[in-house]
């Protein structure tokens, strides 16, 4: 069985790794998805839970298909 955290924090990882490969900072990705940079900031440390929809926000304003970091 899959552990919830160590999943949501590897996806997060690859979803940061993402970020900052085109070099974008927190707080251009949070304000292109509409939130806070610092709910942006805790979802990529695993500090908060992640949903779906939230992690399709990210990966449109990353411009990645949601398969590139759910692997």
């Amino acid at each position: 069985m899959l552990d919830y955290i160590v999943e949501t924090k590897a996806i997060m990882q690859r979803v940061k790794e993402n970020r900052i490969a085109q070099k974008l900072s927190v707080q251009e990705v949070a304000y292109r998805c509409n939130m806070e940079r610092s709910n942006l900031s805790r979802l990529e440390t695993g500090k908060i839970n992640l949903t779906i929809k939230t992690l399709c926000l990210i990966c449109n304003a990353l411009n990645i298909k949601l398969t590139d970091v759910v692997k």
